[in-house]
């Protein structure tokens, strides 16, 4: 998923989407110890699917506390 596609999710489906890539990795990482994972490049791209959407989380997190600190001045 790329980081425009990250961007126009709301608050609530970037939740779920960041449950499900954890969810996935955990997987990935699991068929991998178990000798079952054939496409290795699916951990890395699951990790980046992460941090793009922590980053968003955080840009978003940040953007509001600015506004609140606007506001309160």
């Amino acid at each position: 998923m790329d980081i425009e596609k990250v961007r126009g999710l709301s608050d609530g489906e970037l939740e779920d989407q960041l449950r499900q890539a954890k969810q996935e990795l955990w997987q990935a990482r699991f068929a991998l110890t178990t000798r079952q994972l054939k496409d290795y490049s699916s951990i890395p791209q699951t990790r980046r699917t992460i941090a793009r959407i922590l980053t968003v989380q955080r840009e978003r997190r940040d953007t509001r506390s600015e506004t609140v600190q606007e506001i309160t001045r």
